[in-house]
């Protein structure tokens, strides 16, 4: 079995450090890994992200993270992922990682993602420059996602974005905004690769669960929702979810 660890939109700033250090001192004996999705900073700047890494840094449990909006929003998304790698956190951008644990090899996959809507209700690539260029960027970061998964050979495969890739852990959020939240090609690169378990962030006023089309558990794990330093989820069990209520609240 492996335990992973996640929560994303932790949006660390100086006022932040500090407040979930408590509960991370206890991760070695909960889980194996680390794994944050997105929205790490309030603006993106270096001095956040020098925040985030005194706060997430230094575990004695690998940090593997993704980039979220709010890390683009001060465009020093270059310099903020340098400080982070600097720190040994390791940052996803349409790659792959692989972590050697218990004798299992568990293949995490990242990117931010991006929107654009779901099946149904989403924007299409025609017409205006300015629409295929956004339904472009969808389609180049869901491509990069399903590369990223198809390229390791692991025991178990975790997809890790900050845009949701399912429209059911929008549910809560106004249905007027749920393009601008994810995309359903996200979903599709899950599918297209022996996905074991997708975690996302971005929507802090959704819902904790869903599933792709293909049946791959899909887990929206932005502080917001989770409401604590960071869930627990299991692989190579057949049990995903784990309810550990000694979870520090923050």
């Amino acid at each position: 079995m492996i335990r992973i660890a996640a929560v994303g939109d932790v949006h660390v700033d100086k006022d932040v450090v500090g407040r979930y250090r408590p509960a991370l001192e206890e991760l070695p004996d909960r889980a194996d890994a680390l794994l944050i999705a997105g929205d790490l900073t309030r603006h993106g700047t270096v001095d956040e992200a020098k925040c985030f890494a005194t706060e997430f840094g230094g575990l004695g449990v690998p940090v593997v993270v993704v980039l979220g909006n709010h890390d683009h929003q001060s465009d020093q998304q270059d310099d903020v992922t340098r400080v982070l790698t600097d720190s040994g956190i390791t940052v996803l951008e349409g790659q792959a990682t692989v972590l050697e644990l218990h004798g299992h090899r568990l293949g995490i996959a990242g990117t931010k993602g991006f929107g654009g809507g779901f099946k149904g209700a989403c924007a299409s690539n025609f017409g205006e420059r300015e629409m295929k260029d956004f339904v472009g960027t969808a389609e180049r970061y869901a491509d990069a996602l399903r590369d990223a998964l198809r390229s390791v050979e692991v025991d178990a495969l975790v997809a890790l974005t900050h845009y949701a890739p399912v429209p059911e852990t929008l549910a809560g959020e106004p249905l007027e905004i749920f393009a601008f939240l994810g995309c359903y090609q996200l979903g599709q690169a899950i599918d297209d690769a022996p996905t074991a378990l997708a975690l996302h962030g971005h929507a802090h006023h959704g819902s904790e669960r869903g599933r792709t089309p293909g049946g791959v558990p899909v887990r929206n794990v932005a502080h917001p929702v989770i409401k604590q330093a960071y869930n627990v989820y299991q692989l190579l069990t057949d049990v995903v979810d784990t309810k550990d209520t000694q979870l520090a609240n923050v």
